[in-house]
């Protein structure tokens, strides 16, 4: 951030920058002054809008973050607000440079600890689950119903160490080529549910007849349940997991109650186990931005990079997804690659993206959304340069399919939609077992079985759904420093996965927002 003008009012981000971002509501007539040059406001700039502080003729570059993100697609007078009326996100050449600008990450942090479930793989869960899983949307009120019995229920009394139980539904499971990419991952999304350190136990149930069948799901990924020995930090021979087709069962009723029987055989396996202290490299994020604006570049998702930064400095792992958000931006990830290869598969991802939208006409490009863009986002080259400061400054490490296992420590892309739904649901499916999601405009996902800390990009949003949001990162734009807020948000995750509540959690918000992606056709 090279400097802030008249009180705030706007914010320059590099010096060779030719437009700021409004802090706050700037009236036309204002007068903002960036070292010796300055510019009148010629129009009302709306916070997290953009003003040209120089006249940019049209086919010129437009500047933010110090990199392209759009072209003048007329005239733009300085003091003029710059927006999707006056700039175009024409297509222009990046230069990858693979691997050569690897560096070297922040040393010298002291260690850290949170309270967690050591599990039997070395994996340390920050929530401790009964999952029921859905193997096909005919299932799925089959399997709400089962978790509504446990709903009113008082957990801490009879099993305090037991999060809750929850229904994992979804609109798949049938309908699909067999054994073809949607088929795999479905599966592979609800193993790594089933699978993950968050859940110690769980029943899947089906209908009985449809291709995405149980059996093949625990065969094919190896599916087993989770089981204390002892001190609990070895495994014994692990069951297979209890399986209700509704079909066999007869009929909805029988399977409800069949269920509620298997999930109450379960609870006292899933309570005893107990938090112990685990150090931060435990700690798997997931890094999201939804309902994004134009400071979510400028406070929160720089903020975000540094909670991840000083993650990975402990030796943890930080995730980041959505393929089609940071299209235009991927040649800041390449050069920090820890080799070519990595670079590369970076960029085939963004290349089979581009395939794919254009196989139904679409373009990576018809973005931001409609919400982005009255929060001041104009082309999708600003929001992916914004979106991409979540991931901090160290090395990209690894570049994973969708909601494939994670491999640490260090910074991990995951190839998802941008989304929220889907791509949280990958990135949970990881093994991420805490959620950062930053947003400007008040976006309000929680995902279970992992707790997402909501981050506000802006004050004004903050204080209207404080029900909602967990940490302000406004400050930001009256002053306090990226790195002080990101230390905040990282004491904060810390907390969360020692068993603080999220807003997310308090409200009773996670089971709706489970959304494995839909590559293929619906036959």
């Amino acid at each position: 951030m090279a400097n802030a003008a008249g009180a705030a009012q706007a914010v320059l981000l590099r010096d060779d920058d030719n437009v700021a971002v409004a802090a706050r509501p700037i009236p036309a007539g204002s007068r903002l002054s960036f070292g010796p040059e300055s510019v009148e406001v010629r129009e009302p700039i709306a916070l997290g809008h953009k003003v040209a502080l120089a006249a940019i003729a049209p086919g010129e570059p437009v500047r933010k973050y110090g990199q392209v993100i759009g072209f003048a697609s007329r005239p733009i007078p300085a003091g003029a607000h710059v927006h999707v009326h006056n700039l175009k996100a024409d297509l222009f050449e990046r230069d990858y440079a693979y691997a050569t600008e690897r560096p070297a990450g922040r040393t010298g942090e002291p260690p850290r600890t949170f309270q967690g479930f050591l599990r039997p793989d070395g994996r340390v869960g920050t929530r401790n689950y009964v999952a029921v899983i859905s193997t096909v949307n005919c299932s799925a009120s089959t399997s709400r119903y089962i978790a509504d019995r446990f709903r009113d229920r008082d957990f801490r009394a009879d099993y305090p160490n037991v999060d809750g139980v929850f229904a994992i539904t979804h609109k798949g499971g049938c309908g699909l080529p067999f054994e073809g990419q949607d088929h795999k991952n479905l599966e592979r999304v609800l193993a790594g549910f089933a699978n993950h350190p968050n859940v110690a136990a769980y029943v899947i149930v089906g209908l009985g007849c449809e291709g995405a069948y149980a059996e093949h799901l625990i065969d094919s990924q190896q599916l087993t349940l989770l089981v204390r020995n002892g001190d609990g930090r070895r495994p014994t021979a692990p069951p297979r997991p209890r399986v209700l087709n509704i079909q066999d069962e007869g009929g909805i009723t029988r399977t409800v109650e069949a269920a509620v029987a298997a999930v109450e055989q379960l609870l006292p396996e899933a309570n005893a186990w107990r938090r112990s202290e685990q150090p931060a490299s435990k700690i798997c994020l997931a890094m999201e931005c939804g309902g994004s604006d134009g400071n979510s570049g400028v406070t929160a998702n720089p903020a975000l990079g540094v909670a991840a930064d000083l993650l990975i400095a402990q030796g943890g792992t930080a995730v980041l997804g959505e393929t089609t958000e940071i299209y235009g931006a991927e040649h800041l990830l390449t050069r920090r690659a820890v080799s070519a290869e990595v670079g590369r598969k970076l960029v085939d991802r963004i290349k089979w993206w581009e395939w794919y939208t254009g196989v139904f006409g679409a373009e990576i490009n018809n973005n931001p959304s409609p919400g982005n863009k009255a929060g001041g986002l104009s082309t999708i080259y600003e929001k992916s340069l914004g979106a991409l400061a979540k991931a901090g400054s160290t090395a990209l490490v690894d570049v994973v399919d969708y909601a494939q296992a994670v491999p640490g420590p260090g910074l991990v892309f995951m190839d998802t939609p941008g989304y929220d739904p889907p791509c949280t649901t990958g990135l949970v499916a990881g093994g991420a077992n805490v959620l950062v999601f930053t947003t400007g405009r008040g976006s309000v996902l929680g995902l279970k079985p992992t707790p997402c800390v909501k981050l506000a990009t802006n004050t004004p949003m903050y204080d209207k759904m404080k029900d909602d949001m967990d940490l302000d990162a406004g400050p930001i734009l009256e002053g306090e420093s990226v790195e002080s807020v990101g230390r905040r948000l990282f004491e904060r995750i810390l907390e969360v996965a020692s068993g603080d509540l999220t807003k997310s959690e308090r409200i009773g918000v996670g089971e709706e927002e489970f959304a494995p992606w839909t590559i293929g056709p619906t036959l």
